[in-house]
């Protein structure tokens, strides 16, 4: 079978892993290019101005921006369909993808990931310890709010699994990765997490290896 997609990606960036979990729950083979996108090379800046991964080349198609790549998958493979049916909860859906792409990006992801391992990959020095604080202080409200959204539904938009589970999990992933959840404060979110890590198309991801930085043993445990 040709292979007509190639995802330019990082391994341990939260956008670049929604996209490779879509890509695998459609069941979409992909060939994976690693891109140092902070060098900023003329090729990369042709195929995004924005200089940000991940950058999906598809059917001759050049796409970039994580959520609309995602959202354009469920579109176009419409099985197993990512997205509710309905108005109010593809609404949801999309609200909680920015809620994780924005708002836990910045106060947590920014502030543990990409001061403990991006700064060292690039070359932009030490971690900043003020920063890794309030990454750590601010991930108990967000694995609060996981735990409440998760006493009332089955999965983090409703009854059915939709791209904002994925990018929860895409998100968590990465700072499990660097041991920076600590699980069992939050059981009903690490049930969530368990299921999501059991499906095959996470398994991927459970093999990735950031030169310098080891997982922990638990990281690829699906019983951890």
């Amino acid at each position: 079978m040709h292979v007509t997609t190639r995802l330019y990606h990082v391994p341990l960036s939260p956008f670049c892993r929604k996209v490779r979990l879509t890509l695998a729950e459609k069941k979409i083979e992909v060939e994976l290019v690693e891109e140092r996108f902070w060098e900023r090379s003329t090729e990369f800046l042709r195929r995004n101005p924005a200089g940000k991964v991940p950058v999906m080349r598809h059917d001759g198609r050049v796409m970039s921006e994580s959520q609309a790549i995602c959202e354009y998958l469920d579109e176009t493979v419409p099985t197993p369909s990512l997205m509710p049916r309905d108005a109010l909860g593809r609404y949801e859906t999309r609200r909680l993808c920015i809620w994780f792409d924005d708002k836990f990006h910045s106060e947590v992801t920014a502030k543990l990931l990409y001061e403990r391992v991006n700064k060292k990959i690039m070359g932009q020095g030490y971690p900043d310890s003020k920063n890794v604080k309030a990454g750590a202080q601010a991930i108990r409200y967000h694995m609060d709010y996981l735990s409440w959204l998760l006493d009332q539904r089955r999965w983090l938009a409703g009854d059915a699994m939709t791209l904002a589970d994925f990018a929860a999990a895409a998100h968590l992933s990465c700072l499990d990765y660097i041991s920076d959840v600590d699980w069992p404060r939050w059981p009903t979110v690490k049930d969530w997490y368990a299921k999501i890590k059991s499906r095959p198309a996470f398994r991927p991801l459970l093999a990735d290896q950031a030169p310098g930085f080891p997982p922990p043993a638990h990281y690829p445990d699906l019983d951890f």
